[in-house]
């Protein structure tokens, strides 16, 4: 059990359910390859924050075309879908920002590969968009 930090705020049952079905949302372009519409839920410029091969951090913003760019060659082409089994943890700081950290399986290809990564929401017109990417090991390409 992870025990969340205080932060304040207390979420709603309305606010993890619009979380989830962002996610759900997330997911089904990733799983799709579908960047376009992956781009479509995010604020830009978006904040990457990462670790290179030295062990230093490293942090990037990206504006839409690099963020399509980049994603379209890291999930590659492919005919089949991407799955991903995921368990989420949020942190709501209030009802319109969270911090999301994620555990991951993605399988593509018949490959599986473990992910953990944090994303930071903000609700923007009622409707939530990731804004920052946080993972280790990507910092080389930022």
């Amino acid at each position: 059990m992870t025990l969340l930090p205080d932060t304040g705020y207390t979420p709603t049952t309305e606010d993890r359910a619009s979380l989830d079905a962002w996610f759900a949302d997330y997911d089904a372009a990733s799983a799709k390859r579908d960047v376009e519409r992956m781009a479509d839920m995010a604020v830009f410029p978006l904040n990457l924050v990462s670790d290179d091969s030295a062990g230093d951090g490293r942090s990037a913003q990206w504006d839409r075309d690099r963020f399509v760019a980049t994603m379209t060659h890291v999930m590659g082409e492919g005919s089949q879908d991407i799955t991903f089994e995921s368990t989420r943890t949020p942190v709501f700081l209030s009802s319109s920002m969270a911090v999301v950290f994620t555990d991951s399986t993605m399988t593509a290809d018949g490959r599986s590969q473990q992910l953990r990564y944090a994303d930071i929401l903000l609700k923007q017109d009622g409707k939530w968009a990731f804004q920052t990417m946080i993972q280790g090991g990507w910092g080389d390409n930022l």
